[in-house]
């Protein structure tokens, strides 16, 4: 199945399209009711005992709560003093992806890939693609019953080779994430997590002792346009981004080209210059491009040639693993040596061959390749 023909079907299916046919989810479950809503005790917030309220620490949102308030995100609440989520259990999606989908370039290659999410985020993104499930409340939208036993279960019995935490942002469903990333690790499945990296430095150290590989969205170059257009900063994820690849860690970038937003030449200039200076060069980076959606649905898709010019632009500046992703050709899909441009991984859609890499290394010229290419 190429890329435009599992677009199609995922559009034709809804919010549930399922990428191996063979793969059927379970009976969705009643919606939940306020009455009925999962109470599972959060794992970072601390007592402001002088003005009555809990402030959770897990994100830089850092929301202070009154009783019976909710978070930004919409997942955790403050119920007799004690903030817990009710993001557990309860996802609205769960599919078996290709790698290539989250995307993940250099990470065990044509691999099948367990993937999941709940309701919740904790941005507020014009342009979100999802905003039907991310925008919305756990307990307003009818969910799915996975605990984290069964989802690991069903990764065995499907033949997955990785779990991941994606379609909306994973961090809202943090303790359901980590439980099941510490399943997944003990039955042997590698881990991954695709987000914005808007995450506090504690929580994230955490996960890192359970998680194998990250894609981060760096949406922006602008902390005001961070603030317009998602509702978050900049600074918090460019910490996000060195503190997984201090760890050791799997990481590859992505940015969304949002037409007049986020592809303005200097700014993109900008984030180029800084992965550089901050060692991401082998960093894989990929390029994105936007069609309309939610609060952006009249907008322009991003300009083809504004893409192609900022993909040269970071490629002359350094920058060695650089994608593009969204177009309708395969252009700057495929994995080169940066040393001696020969063939490493051609992709076409979502069908991956590994063709001139022996281990870690070029077959032609012996360069070691980043990434984590055989499990």
């Amino acid at each position: 199945m190429n890329k435009r023909e599992f677009i199609r079907n995922a559009l034709t299916m809804g919010v549930a399209a399922i990428a191996f046919p063979k793969f059927v989810l379970s009976r969705p479950v009643n919606e939940h009711t306020s009455k009925s809503r999962v109470m599972i005790k959060a794992r970072y917030f601390e007592e402001m005992t002088d003005i009555k309220a809990i402030k959770c620490l897990l994100c830089p949102n850092n929301c202070v709560l009154k009783e019976g308030q909710s978070g930004i995100c919409r997942t955790r609440f403050v119920d007799t003093g004690v903030l817990y989520t009710q993001a557990y259990g309860n996802p609205v999606a769960v599919h078996l992806d290709p790698i290539e989908k989250k995307p993940l370039y250099h990470f065990l290659p044509a691999s099948k890939v367990l993937s999941f999410g709940t309701a919740g985020c904790n941005f507020r993104c014009l342009n979100c693609q999802n905003a039907d499930i991310s925008q919305v409340a756990p307990e307003d939208i009818h969910a799915l019953d996975y605990s984290p036993e069964k989802l690991i279960q069903t990764a065995a019995e499907l033949n997955s080779e990785c779990i991941a935490f994606t379609y909306t942002e994973p961090t809202v469903f943090y303790e359901y994430m980590f439980d099941t990333a510490a399943l997944a690790k003990k039955a042997g499945f590698k881990t991954m997590m695709i987000s914005n990296g808007y995450i506090n430095e504690a929580p994230l150290k955490e996960l890192l002792t359970v998680m194998d590989a990250f894609n981060i969205d760096l949406k922006a170059f602008d902390n005001d346009i961070y603030r317009k257009l998602c509702g978050g900063q900049l600074e918090p994820v460019l910490n996000t981004l060195k503190t997984i690849k201090d760890s050791g860690k799997w990481l590859e970038i992505t940015n969304l080209m949002v037409t007049n937003y986020t592809d303005k030449p200097d700014d993109f200039a900008k984030m180029a210059d800084w992965l550089i200076e901050n060692n991401f060069a082998e960093v894989p980076l990929h390029i994105s491009r936007f069609f309309p959606a939610y609060k952006l649905a009249d907008a322009e898709p991003t300009s083809i040639s504004a893409m192609e010019k900022c993909y040269q632009m970071v490629i002359e500046k350094g920058i060695k693993y650089v994608y593009t992703c969204n177009l309708r050709t395969e252009a700057h899909e495929n994995t080169m040596c940066p040393q001696c441009g020969s063939l490493l991984v051609s992709r076409e859609g979502y069908t991956t061959k590994v063709a001139g890499l022996t281990a870690n290394t070029c077959t032609q010229c012996g360069r070691i390749i980043p990434g984590v290419w055989t499990k």
